[in-house]
């Protein structure tokens, strides 16, 4: 009967640490560069291992990172299982911590890999989004990150007036308006700084308006369509970019099971010291999962409180018992918020069938 042959890959901008394994045997450390030769090798290496004890299974698992679905796209086109973990819930001694080495992380990965394939424990994989959605998150993170730098290009402009005591004239009562941008022109030509800050918002102003229409372009598509439109048009404060934002790093809805999945995913549940006596000892939400979704379910939380949303009155009520819990109030309707729009864009999905063919081709399914 043939082995499984397994590896655990601690992977770098140039090279790769692995830790290769058949069955029960032992372990040898290989490495390889992180390129497209390197990834050859090594896949010809494994292949190799692998025949000479039965041409059996070829397993091979690295943690998520910068790095992306590289090192997964090529191990598909090879012909390779791989999984992909969470960093975040491989399980890590104070020792390995104090104790971390590249081979040590290999060994890690591997021995999860193993405790999964030869004792069936739980393995943190992580979900694989398919090409196209892979493709549609970038536009629409890319449309998120220039609102960020334009509001910190903003406050740098706001932070120079304020070091050199320069106050706007009387009459510009709002900043950034048509008359305040105009005075801001008139300081620039004696002051490069602020002339280089200026160029900046309006360039950052004229991409946003850009990807603005991608985004509605690509909500248009048949596998946001339906979703899309439904968030907008039944939850007070989710706007276009808020609902693109939730399904295109949510990907398939389907994949979680219920709501506390939800939750967890998105970070937005207490975490847990619980020991001996101590048998409900709750902590700060964990914050795992996308913080792309909870800033923009942030915004709509306030959007919905103060529009007086369905969760208005979870908001109004903590607040009332103790209005020094506003971020605990804001935390409870923000996983609210992510909870409906979940059950939401989950019918949506359904009624539309998108992810049906995605489901099928899937070689790795989640682990929540």
């Amino acid at each position: 009967m043939s082995e499984v042959t397994m590896c655990g890959v601690d992977m770098h901008d140039n090279n790769l640490v692995c830790r290769m394994v058949v069955g029960k045997g032992e372990a040898e450390t290989k490495r390889y560069g992180n390129t497209d030769s390197g990834r050859k090798h090594m896949f010809g290496d494994l292949k190799g291992v692998s025949m000479k004890h039965g041409g059996g299974r070829i397993v091979i698992g690295y943690e998520a990172s910068t790095h992306g679905f590289c090192l997964y796209d090529d191990c598909r086109d090879a012909g390779v299982e791989c999984f992909i973990l969470a960093p975040t819930k491989m399980r890590k001694s104070r020792k390995d911590q104090k104790k971390k080495t590249d081979e040590a992380d290999a060994q890690l990965i591997l021995e999860t890999i193993k405790g999964h394939i030869l004792a069936g424990n739980e393995l943190p994989s992580i979900w694989i989004p398919d090409d196209k959605t892979r493709a549609d998150r970038e536009t629409v993170r890319a449309r998120l990150d220039l609102g960020t730098k334009l509001t910190t290009v903003k406050t740098q402009v706001q932070t120079l007036l304020k070091a050199h005591r320069m106050r706007k004239p009387v009459g510009v009562d709002n900043t950034w308006t048509k008359p305040y941008r105009k005075w801001l022109v008139s300081l620039s030509g004696d002051w490069p700084a602020l002339a280089t800050l200026v160029r900046q918002v309006k360039n950052i102003e004229e991409e946003i308006v850009i990807l603005d229409l991608e985004v509605k372009k690509l909500s248009q598509d048949k596998r946001y369509a339906l979703p899309s439109k439904a968030l907008v048009d039944n939850i007070q404060g989710v706007g276009l970019l808020t609902a693109m934002v939730y399904l295109t790093e949510m990907g398939d809805l389907s994949r979680f099971a219920n709501r506390q999945k939800v939750g967890s995913f998105l970070g937005l549940v207490p975490s847990s010291n619980e020991t001996g006596e101590t048998a409900d000892r709750k902590g700060h939400i964990t914050r795992e999962g996308s913080f792309r979704v909870r800033r923009v379910l942030c915004q709509a939380t306030w959007s919905h409180v103060t529009h007086g949303g369905v969760e208005a009155p979870s908001y109004n009520r903590i607040v009332k018992r103790n209005p020094k819990h506003k971020k605990i109030a804001v935390v409870a309707v923000m996983r609210q918020l992510g909870v409906r729009m979940w059950h939401i864009g989950l019918e949506a999905q359904r009624r539309a069938n998108v992810f049906k063919d995605v489901i099928k081709n899937m070689e790795v399914k989640h682990v929540a």
